[in-house]
């Protein structure tokens, strides 16, 4: 395991998630009351980049297709695809992909950097 250099710390600005590759693995990368944050980037439900209109709210991310929603700070699932505009086929897609947490990395901020451990 080592150490990755992930994005600038000041270019992440408070509440925000920025989508990074860092060597072989797509991450979230997410500022919550100046507390870094790093989680798998696509969705466990519909691998969808959870930063391309996910909603933080409350400590969570909301996936934006079908509202897979969990919780940034040790990835645990919320919620899983309600989709509450249509709830049959919420149910529906959620039966195709089995429930899974969000996989998370130990972060640190060194020399200006938000670094990830790989």
């Amino acid at each position: 395991m080592d150490w990755q250099n992930a994005i600038r710390a000041s270019k992440l600005r408070e509440g925000k998630s920025k989508m990074v590759t860092v060597g072989s693995k797509i991450l979230m990368i997410v500022n919550l009351e100046g507390v870094f944050h790093a989680t798998e980037g696509l969705c466990k439900h519909m691998k969808w980049p959870l930063s391309w209109g996910g909603k933080i709210e409350n400590g969570c991310i909301r996936c934006p297709l079908h509202q897979t929603t969990h919780c940034i700070s040790d990835g645990s699932l919320v919620e899983w695809a309600p989709f509450p505009l249509f709830p049959p086929y919420g149910r529906l897609v959620g039966s195709m992909v089995s429930e899974k947490d969000l996989g998370i990395f130990e972060t640190r901020v060194e020399s200006g950097f938000v670094q990830v451990l790989i």
